[in-house]
C-alpha cells in the first residue's frame, strides 16, 4: 500500500471496494491506471494494486466523472482485463446505496455526523431557544401516578379530579377536548360562550400542565372553529406557551373528507366571501421543561418504519368509522391515538386523557403497554368505555 493510502486511513478514514483483474497488467495499462487517479484530488480517491487484485479507496466522489474517465480508458486501450475490473469497480461503487451529496460529488465518509459548530451551547443561548419557557419554575423531581389513579376510567369532573393527583406523575396526556362541556349551549344566547369555554378548557389544562412530568408531552387533537372563525388550534398554543410550555411541532391529521358543502356560510364563485374547505385537523405537541424525555431504550416499542413515516408531520388516516356503536359524535380513530402514543411515551409510561369519551386513549395505551388514567363527565361513556377495556381481556 502507497503512503497515500496510509494518509488516508489515518486522516479521513475511506470506504473499501475490492475488485479482481484477470491477468497481468501491462506497463501501459498500470500508467493508464494510476494516471486515472491521479486526476482526483488525494483523501478523495485512491487505490491499491497488488497480486490481481485492485483495492479502491472511496471518501468522495464525482461518480460521473469517474465513470467518463473509465470509458476514455477502455476506449483508448481496449484492454479487457483492465476494463473488466475499472466496471467491476463503477458497478460496486454504485451499489453503495449510504452517502451524502456535496457539489455534485457523493460522500462516503462521515456524511451523516452531525455538523461541528464552534461553542454551540454558548450560541445556543445568545439565540435563547424557547425564549417563551423563560422563567418556568417547573421541578425536575418527577413523581409516580399514585395507585388508585393507575389503569383507572373516573368518571367526574377532569377539574376536580386532576386536582387530586400530584405535581410531575403523568408521562404523556392526549385528549381531544369537546365543544360543549361544562357550558349550555344555545347558539347565540350568549355572547360570551367562547370566552367562558376556553376559561373551563384552560383552568384543566393548567392541571394538566401541573401534573406533567418533567420531560412529559401534553398533545391536543383540535380543529379550528372554523363557522365561528376562532383559531382555536392557535389559542390553545398560545396558552400552554404563556405556561411555559415548549413548543414541540404540530401534526397534520389528514382525514380526506372532501363531504363539506362549497357555499356553507360562504359564496359562490364569488371573492365577496369564499368559505374554505378543511379536509384535516391538527395535533399541537408540548413539552414540559426540556425537549427530551428520559426512558430506557428497551422501552421503545415503535419500529424503524413506524418512525421513519411518523416524523413526517402529515398522517393521512381515515376517521372513526364506529361512532354510532359507541353513541360519541366526536371519536378520534384508535390509529392517531396508536401513534401519538407510541412515538412520544415509552412501555410503562402513565398516559392521560381528561376528556376520555368512550375510552380510545385508555385503550390503546393499556394495549401498548402503558398506564393509563381516562376522565369523563359523562357516566354513559365511562361504562362505554369500560365495556370495551374489558371485551380486550375476554
Amino acid at each position: 500500500m502507497n503512503s497515500s493510502i496510509e494518509e488516508i486511513e489515518k486522516e479521513t478514514g475511506y470506504k473499501e471496494i475490492f475488485v479482481t483483474i484477470p491477468g497481468k497488467l501491462s506497463l501501459k495499462e498500470e500508467t493508464a491506471l494510476k494516471n486515472l487517479f491521479l486526476k482526483y484530488p488525494e483523501g478523495e480517491l485512491a487505490y491499491d494494486l497488488s497480486d490481481g487484485q485492485m483495492t479502491v479507496f472511496l471518501n468522495t466522489l464525482d461518480i460521473q466523472a469517474f465513470r467518463d474517465d473509465v470509458n476514455k480508458i477502455k476506449i483508448n486501450l481496449n484492454s479487457s482485463s483492465l476494463s473488466s475490473g475499472l466496471d467491476e469497480a463503477i458497478n460496486k461503487i454504485l451499489a453503495i446505496r449510504s452517502y451524502g451529496l456535496k457539489s455534485n460529488k457523493r460522500v462516503y465518509i462521515g456524511y451523516n455526523k452531525e455538523r461541528k459548530v464552534k461553542d454551540r451551547k454558548s450560541k445556543e443561548l445568545n439565540r435563547n431557544q424557547y425564549y417563551y419557557t423563560n422563567g418556568n419554575d417547573f421541578s425536575e423531581k418527577n413523581t409516580e401516578l399514585p395507585p388508585e389513579f393507575e389503569n383507572k376510567i373516573i368518571c367526574g369532573d377532569s377539574l376536580e379530579v386532576l386536582k387530586q393527583l400530584p405535581d410531575n406523575c403523568i408521562d404523556l396526556t392526549f385528549t381531544s377536548p369537546p365543544y360543549n362541556f361544562g357550558l349550555a349551549y344555545e347558539a347565540n344566547a350568549d355572547a360570551h360562550y367562547w370566552e367562558n369555554y376556553f376559561t373551563k378548557l384552560f383552568d384543566i389544562f393548567t392541571e394538566c400542565v401541573r401534573v406533567t412530568k418533567y420531560g412529559g408531552r401534553i398533545a391536543v387533537n383540535i380543529q379550528p372553529l372554523f363557522s365561528d372563525y376562532i383559531p382555536s388550534h392557535h389559542v390553545i398554543s398560545n396558552f400552554f406557551m404563556s405556561k411555559k410550555m415548549i413548543w414541540k411541532g404540530e401534526i397534520l391529521w389528514e382525514k380526506n373528507n372532501y363531504n363539506c358543502k362549497y357555499t356553507a356560510w360562504g359564496s359562490w364563485k364569488s371573492p365577496s366571501n369564499p368559505y374554505l374547505k378543511y379536509t384535516w385537523e391538527f395535533i399541537e405537541l408540548f413539552c414540559k421543561g426540556t425537549l427530551k424525555k428520559d426512558g430506557l431504550r428497551e422501552n421503545a416499542d415503535i419500529t424503524a418504519d413506524e418512525f421513519k413515516k411518523w416524523v413526517v408531520a402529515k398522517w393521512s388516516i381515515a376517521p372513526e368509522r364506529n361512532m354510532k356503536e359507541f353513541g360519541h359524535p366526536a371519536m378520534f380513530p384508535e390509529e392517531l391515538v396508536a401513534r401519538v402514543i407510541k412515538l412520544f411515551s415509552f412501555r410503562g409510561d402513565a398516559v392521560l386523557d381528561p376528556f376520555n369519551g368512550v375510552g380510545t386513549t385508555s385503550l390503546i395505551a393499556r394495549r401498548f403497554g402503558r398506564r393509563y388514567l381516562g376522565i369523563d363527565i359523562s357516566k354513559e361513556y365511562c361504562e362505554k368505555a369500560e365495556g370495551r377495556l374489558a371485551e380486550t381481556l375476554l
